[in-house]
């Protein structure tokens, strides 16, 4: 993963970060978590592939909610019926 990222540019380099760090906060993990990881290779994979426009949208789309928070949802969802 970190070999991919130094063959990105600066200014790559701080979209994917920032995506990511935002994907993180939205989804409740660390950027260091098993999730962010997972992010943070998406994120790198979809800019080598010409992806930079709505990062974090794209991320959003194709990772969607981390499980631990699906599992809070559906747990909150089975409580209330």
């Amino acid at each position: 993963m970190l070999q991919s990222l130094i063959t990105l540019s600066d200014q790559d380099i701080e979209v994917v970060i920032t995506a990511v760090r935002q994907w993180c906060t939205k989804n409740h993990c660390e950027i260091d978590s098993n999730e962010g990881r997972r992010a943070l290779t998406l994120a790198i994979d979809l800019v080598q592939n010409s992806a930079r426009d709505r990062l974090l949208q794209n991320l959003t789309e194709r990772l969607g909610p981390r499980s631990g928070q699906m599992d809070a949802e559906t747990s909150g969802l089975a409580n209330q019926q």
